[in-house]
């Protein structure tokens, strides 16, 4: 049961979907959906450009970090506000980092660090890129679910590098408003349905799995003992 639940909250870090089921049965019984539209822009915006930037670089250690490309959003979209040297990526996720039919599609409160390394920014991390343009241009969710299955159906979108990966460690990150800070954790991105090559979700196994139908990756999760600033995570439950 306790492995179920790790997946359930997993799930929901970058495309914040393993709460669904549970949260949309609640919402059903409370008769109202939590976030029924897009609230106003401002609110999805961090006002202070250098506030985000620190935001998205703990997603890392320093180390990867320092060196990273960071972007951030604005009403037009993301742009560079640093550039790389390494190659990783590290940005701020909004809400609709989450599956299409996720409750918190629309949450704004949700301030997701992630920094991604080379293979994941070069791959996976268009397809984030890409929702955030629709968002922008005032789609629904269900253009938006068109449109990237159309995008990865004609491969105008590229195809998942091998070694995608990407980090997970702030101890400010606000995943849902369940899961909220949750757990410092590396995510790993590999094409097909990859939890038995992986040995995820055996019993004593340190991986969970978790499918992402619509980005069409397996999201393969670890988690760490540690928040990017070294300081220790609490403990697993076991």
């Amino acid at each position: 049961m306790r492995k179920r639940n790790f997946k359930i909250i997993a799930f929901a870090i970058l495309v914040q979907v393993g709460l669904t089921v549970a949260t949309c049965e609640a919402r059903v019984q409370a008769g109202k959906a939590p976030y029924p539209a897009m609230a106003p822009m401002d609110e999805y915006l961090i006002a202070d450009a250098s506030a985000e930037i620190a935001l998205a670089r703990s997603a890392a250690p320093a180390s990867i970090a320092d060196g990273a490309e960071v972007m951030v959003l604005g009403p037009k979209g993301y742009t560079t506000a640093v550039k790389g040297t390494n190659g990783f990526l590290c940005i701020v996720e909004r809400s609709w980092g989450a599956a299409t039919d996720d409750p918190e599609f629309w949450n704004p409160k949700i301030r997701a660090p992630i920094c991604f390394n080379p293979a994941a920014a070069r791959t996976f991390a268009r397809i984030y890129l890409m929702k955030t343009r629709l968002v922008l241009a005032g789609k629904s969710k269900r253009e938006i679910l068109e449109a990237t299955s159309s995008a990865l159906d004609k491969k105008e979108l590229p195809p998942l590098e091998p070694g995608a990966m990407c980090y997970m460690m702030s101890k400010e990150q606000y995943l849902n408003d369940r899961g909220m800070s949750w757990h410092p954790h590396l995510m790993f991105f590999v094409a097909g349905d990859a939890a038995k090559s992986w040995g995820a979700d055996l019993p004593g196994s340190p991986v969970i799995a978790a499918n992402d139908p619509e980005e069409r990756v397996t999201i393969l999760m670890v988690w760490v003992g540690k928040w990017s600033d070294a300081t220790p995570a609490p403990a697993m439950m076991h």
